[in-house]
């Protein structure tokens, strides 16, 4: 536990706090600066734009040299965006800083994710990615909220330079003290060889897969209409930061609880529960202004999504080859980058088009459809699982 706390938690709170007060901070400074929802989309699908191109490749070279390299090049790129933000203002370069930060977020969560999963038994994993998922929630939680108070304290500016602050942290802890594990025993084995459509042919693996992207498309759409949402109807960046903040608080919450919950009714089972109640929140989100209610939903909200991370990444462990861990999860990135770079340019355009509410309409109705579409046959696989 001492191990886990120190080296794999400490600085996935701290590069994660610097990660999600970034993507706070890039769509409000675009928006001070008079950008249009579609730049601003344009903006933030560019922390997964780039990623997405070498996810997979950095998974494969994670299996063979280990995490602790990748992972404090991610920081070092994290801490490299940020620094541009502070003293390059325009926005122009926050596209720069925008692919800078999304990359070496990516390339670090492979590798803590890769590293999380090699420690310990196999038994200890569920466990492992329990205490993962809540230094990522505790992140989730404090990034938004704090970058938010600052925008309005000092400006937007000087928040990229606090958040630079953070992601140096992180990278001092990975120099000193970081998690390291050896590469894979397997590495090599499917050398010369190794086919992404391998993967996707194993159906376990492809239905976490598939689960994964569907509920990271709602998170993306949440995370990235709040701020352009919360603008609309005259909300300041600190109620704005306080919105998402319940939204990372109840995450934190419901994976406190995720054991309990997930020995009564399944791994499965609660991945299609959190899609039914994710669109329904979604659905009702923009019926309302008022700042209490929008973080009751936004709590809610996480409490949908915020289960399914752990699971996610412990059953692509479980089932992934072995040897090709660290690829699974790329290939995992790769898809939810995809969803990261093309839902801020899709939801941009159709907002400026006809309006944020009914974008929130469409993936509420397309959330609920597809958790009563896969319910029967989740639940079958539910009773598969072992409990």
């Amino acid at each position: 536990m001492k191990l886990i706390l120190t080296r794999v938690i400490l600085p996935t709170v701290l590069l994660h706090f610097a990660f999600s007060g970034c993507r706070v901070n890039l769509s409000l400074t675009a928006l001070s600066l008079q950008a249009s929802p579609v730049t601003v989309g344009a903006i933030a699908s560019m922390l997964a734009l780039l990623p997405m191109f070498f996810a997979v490749s950095a998974g494969r070279i994670i299996d063979r040299i280990g995490p602790r390299k990748p992972m404090l090049l991610g920081a070092v790129l994290e801490l490299c965006g940020l620094t541009l933000g502070y003293t390059l203002p325009s926005l122009e370069m926050l596209f720069v800083v925008s692919a800078l930060a999304g990359s070496g977020f990516m390339l670090f969560h492979i590798a803590i994710n890769h590293a999380t999963g090699a420690l310990g038994t196999p038994d200890d994993r569920m466990k492992n990615f329990s205490i993962l998922a809540l230094g990522f929630s505790t992140a989730n939680f404090l990034g938004p909220t704090a970058a938010g108070f600052a925008i309005d304290m000092i400006g937007n500016r000087n928040t990229f330079l606090m958040l630079a602050c953070s992601a140096a942290a992180s990278l001092v802890v990975i120099a000193t003290i970081g998690v390291r594990t050896p590469p894979s025993r397997h590495a090599d084995i499917h050398s010369g060889e190794r086919r992404i459509v391998d993967l996707l042919r194993i159906p376990r693996l492809r239905k976490v897969l598939i689960f994964s992207s569907i509920l990271s498309m709602a998170w993306d759409m949440f995370t990235f209409l709040v701020p352009i949402y919360g603008t609309q109807i005259g909300l300041s960046a600190s109620q704005i930061g306080m919105i998402l903040g319940a939204f990372g608080s109840a995450i934190f919450t419901v994976r406190v609880l995720l054991p309990l919950v997930v020995k009564r009714i399944g791994q499965w089972g609660m991945l299609t529960i959190a899609m039914l109640a994710t669109g329904v929140m979604l659905f009702v989100f923009p019926f309302f202004q008022l700042l209490p209610v929008l973080m009751v939903i936004a709590f809610l909200l996480g409490i949908g999504l915020g289960g399914a991370q752990p699971m996610i990444m412990s059953l692509v462990t479980t089932h992934a080859p072995a040897g090709r861990v660290g690829e699974a999860v790329g290939l995992r990135t790769l898809l939810l980058n995809g969803s990261q770079t093309l839902i801020p340019l899709l939801f941009g355009a159709l907002g400026a088009a006809f309006g944020i509410a009914p974008v929130f309409w469409v993936m509420g109705v397309v959330m609920t459809g597809g958790g009563y579409l896969l319910g029967r046959p989740v639940k079958n696989a539910a009773a598969q699982e072992p409990h």
